[in-house]
């Protein structure tokens, strides 16, 4: 299972587990590439974040956004303290960079839970992968918000593939 741009490295994951892996779940999360390699940031969004570094080191992906687009992903002040302080900042470089993608990665089921907006395509592609997909409505950081129904989506949707 993997949240947001995580989705990206489960081929990679996958590829260097010493045992099977029956069953993916991308959660709100980026479609890595079918073969080849996938970028880990679109151009623009690079664009947007280059000027933005300093000392080599980018802010919190929290502080990406205007706080109109952020406050919504959190219910409690607390768990909001909690995450934004946990979160790295990293060199620009690390969203520069491409993501093998090894053949045969998606071998095995493969879902998808969309909590909504800006994630709405990636669902969309998933399902033309023939990859099954399920709604469950928030913010992109649902899971802290509804821990319990997020899990229920995921161990359905694991267990179904």
């Amino acid at each position: 299972m993997a949240h947001s741009n995580a989705g990206l490295f489960l081929p990679v994951i996958r590829a260097g587990l010493d045992h099977p892996v029956t069953g993916s779940v991308f959660v709100d999360a980026a479609l890595p590439g079918r073969v080849g390699s996938t970028p880990v940031a679109a151009p623009e969004l690079l664009e947007f974040l280059r000027p933005t570094a300093v000392n080599g080191r980018l802010p919190r992906w929290t502080d990406w956004w205007d706080e109109a687009d952020v406050a919504p992903m959190f219910s409690d002040p607390l768990v909001r303290q909690e995450v934004v302080e946990e979160q790295p900042t990293l060199p620009p470089d690390y969203y520069e960079q491409r993501i093998p993608v090894p053949d045969g990665w998606d071998d095995h089921p493969c879902s998808y839970l969309l909590f909504g907006p800006p994630y709405d395509d990636l669902a969309v592609e998933a399902r033309e992968r023939g990859r099954r997909v399920a709604h469950l409505p928030g913010e992109h950081l649902h899971q802290i918000v509804d821990p319990v129904g997020t899990a229920r989506h995921i161990v359905e949707l694991a267990a179904t593939g």
